[in-house]
């Protein structure tokens, strides 16, 4: 133990005495330490003189904020506590208030700094401030995650430059080239068109390469590729080209037929003279046609819903093509059972089995979409299809009534020309454009 006498300049004497080791702690040590606290303490003092005279529970403005965090530096927790406590119940204040419309919200983070140093925001103004910039961010990414998906629905459901010249080539080579208008099939499989003992595919498209794509892919997926007989429906303006790509590509020993909606007979308007009404409906039109952004509740609205709200609102379904599967038993009156395929998919398994599946006097056979783990695709039952707020919805159908899928469908023509389904789907057709699709959902209806 040493002892240590420091004599000030004012005469004053203090008696210290430290424990130290002589070898560990030179008294130059000592002395610098000892000139620090000398220099720190009057600083202290006067900090804490300021925030006392102050008041440092009155003191609502940024600028005090330091003079905040001083006493805790200096181990005084109770203040700070107090002033979280304070922030705490400011931005449970401002949580419920509605920032005004004509708030002039900085523009980025130096901004707000320079606006808090000149206008001297009190708590609440920074965090109405703050809560603006907030929730116009949040805006602004909502809506380009909708643009973005507007823009993936127009780039999937328009044409690509390479299918619509194809498709043009098709047309031009159809015009020039003999072999490319030969007869599908040949004269001598004219028979085989109404034969029951094959196995009868149908696909109405517009769409060239996916129809090849689904053919194909069903001729080579099935074990019994000489008893397919592909029955290939389109439009008047893709036939030309569709006939040229079946005639110059056989999928041999699948037997195609080619016919455009235009060469059915039974396709009248005196027989189908609800499809022209849903199709000049302006409102049906600017549904299907008009922007889709317009009137939509961003707000109220996933980007996931409103994807499906876009593919639900494709021009495609108020074309025959898309209505075409309501007339297959007056189209095809020789065929007993048909399996009706959408130009979506992709064949990956023999189908032939599904021509062994008793329906048991049923129409349609199809895959429920209404169970399984997928909570987003099979979870489709009529509320997801119809608007059950409108009272001709709630009176004649179930909500709860599962959907089904209707990209592979088998239907028993037999059984369907014994009942009066097409009446049924004319008379909600009407309804449809009588109500201008008031009693549509979110969805395409199943049929």
């Amino acid at each position: 133990m040493r002892s240590i006498t420091i004599s000030s300049s004012n005469g004053f004497v203090d008696f210290m005495k430290f424990k130290i080791a002589a070898r560990h702690i030179s008294y130059r040590t000592l002395f610098h330490a000892i000139l620090i606290l000398a220099c720190l303490l009057p600083f202290v003092f006067i900090v804490t003189a300021l925030v006392t005279l102050e008041g440092v529970n009155k003191c609502s403005s940024f600028d005090c904020l330091g003079r905040r965090l001083g006493p805790k530096l200096l181990g005084r927790g109770e203040d700070s506590g107090r002033l979280v406590s304070e922030l705490y119940k400011t931005l449970n204040q401002v949580n419920s208030v509605e920032v005004p419309n004509d708030l002039k919200l900085p523009e980025n983070f130096r901004q707000l700094v320079t606006e808090m140093k000149d206008n001297k925001y009190d708590a609440k103004e920074f965090a109405v401030i703050l809560k603006g910039m907030m929730e116009r961010s949040e805006k602004e990414i909502r809506e380009s995650k909708f643009a973005e998906l507007m823009n993936k629905h127009f780039a999937a459901s328009s044409i690509p430059k390479g299918i619509h010249c194809l498709s043009l080539r098709l047309t031009d080579e159809y015009s020039s080239n003999a072999h490319a208008r030969r007869q599908l099939p040949s004269p001598e499989l004219l028979p085989v068109l109404s034969d029951n003992t094959y196995y009868h595919f149908i696909l109405s498209t517009d769409n060239i390469l996916a129809a090849s794509v689904v053919v194909t892919s069903t001729v080579q997926s099935s074990s019994k590729p000489d008893k397919i007989v592909f029955h290939v429906i389109t439009d008047k303006k893709t036939f030309a080209g569709m006939h040229s790509w079946f005639a110059l590509n056989p999928s041999s020993p699948a037997v195609i037929e080619v016919k455009g909606v235009h060469q059915f007979d039974w396709l009248t308007r005196d027989n189908v003279p609800v499809l022209e009404a849903v199709e000049n409906h302006h409102g049906v039109r600017n549904y299907y046609h008009g922007n889709h952004l317009a009137g939509a509740n961003l707000s109220d609205t996933t980007p996931r819903s409103f994807a499906s709200k876009l593919q639900a609102r494709s021009p495609k379904y108020i074309s025959l093509l898309n209505h075409i599967r309501i007339y297959l038993p007056e189209l095809f009156p020789h065929l007993d059972k048909v399996v009706f395929l959408d130009d979506d998919i992709v064949i990956q398994r023999d189908l032939t089995p599904l021509w062994e599946v008793d329906l048991g006097g049923k129409v349609n056979g199809a895959v429920e979409t209404c169970k399984g783990d997928d909570t987003w695709v099979m979870s489709k039952r009529f509320r997801t299809y119809f608007n059950f707020s409108h009272p001709l919805i709630s009176k004649n159908l179930d909500p709860e009534e599962c959907a089904w899928a209707y990209g592979m469908n088998i239907f028993d023509l037999r059984a369907w020309r014994m009942t009066n389904i097409r009446e049924t789907y004319h008379t909600w057709l009407k309804e449809v454009s009588r109500n201008s699709v008031a009693i549509k959902g979110a969805a395409t209806c199943p049929f």
